[in-house]
């Protein structure tokens, strides 16, 4: 007969076999906290010079050539960050599209995984792969955020199209707020939008998975 550990560990393969809302929504929130823990830590350990207003996010990776600046560890781990997220992204949109079948979001939510991974496999050095990267995370990211309202409840559905307005808004006027907030600045109102959604994204799967399984029970 099987021990308790034994079907303790079945009922957890079962529940994850049958719930791919509940691997999307793991592997999602834990994508949005390391994405934002792992740039902190990666700013933690850059030398002084670097400030949120003037330098880049992807500075810690590397900066743009010709003369690019690469940090330890920091650089490591920035760029481990970025793959780290953009699997984990991919992973868990795939598990979405198994609920979801939205291709309106399904789509742009991928893109989004391949530009986060494409960002770390690609630093700032890589003078033409890494800014196309970046520009399909930033797209992709505000987009995914805005059609992911198709599949959500409000006030998060109300909340998600927000962040991703805010995020495409300061992409496409950065020129204008550039000397007001600086480049990391301006790219920081980019980026944390779309990380502050991936995050609650996560977390709403998971929330959501959790009604479900006590209307069951």
């Amino acid at each position: 007969m099987a021990n308790n550990k034994e079907i303790v560990s079945m009922s957890i393969l079962n529940l994850v076999r049958k719930n791919p809302k509940l691997i999307a929504g793991t592997l999602i929130f834990l994508a949005g906290t390391i994405a934002i823990m792992g740039i902190i830590t990666a700013e933690i350990f850059y030398p002084s010079g670097y400030t949120t207003s003037n330098s880049e996010i992807s500075d810690l990776g590397s900066t743009r050539p010709p003369n690019s600046v690469i940090t330890q560890p920091s650089a490591t781990i920035f760029n481990s960050t970025m793959i780290i997220t953009g699997i984990l992204t991919l992973i868990g949109a795939y598990y979405t599209f198994l609920v979801y079948k939205k291709y309106i979001f399904n789509i742009p939510f991928s893109l989004f995984g391949v530009g986060v991974l494409g960002v770390g496999i690609f630093p700032g050095n890589i003078a033409v792969l890494h800014p196309i990267f970046a520009l399909i995370t930033f797209i992709s990211g505000g987009i995914a955020a805005i059609t992911s309202s198709k599949v959500l409840d409000s006030p998060f559905r109300y909340i998600s199209i927000c962040l991703g307005v805010i995020g495409l808004f300061f992409l496409f006027t950065a020129e204008f707020f550039i000397p007001i907030l600086g480049d990391g600045g301006t790219e920081r109102w980019v980026a944390y939008p779309i990380v502050m959604w991936l995050t609650g994204f996560g977390a709403y799967l998971l929330g959501n998975n959790s009604n479900t399984l006590n209307k069951r029970n």
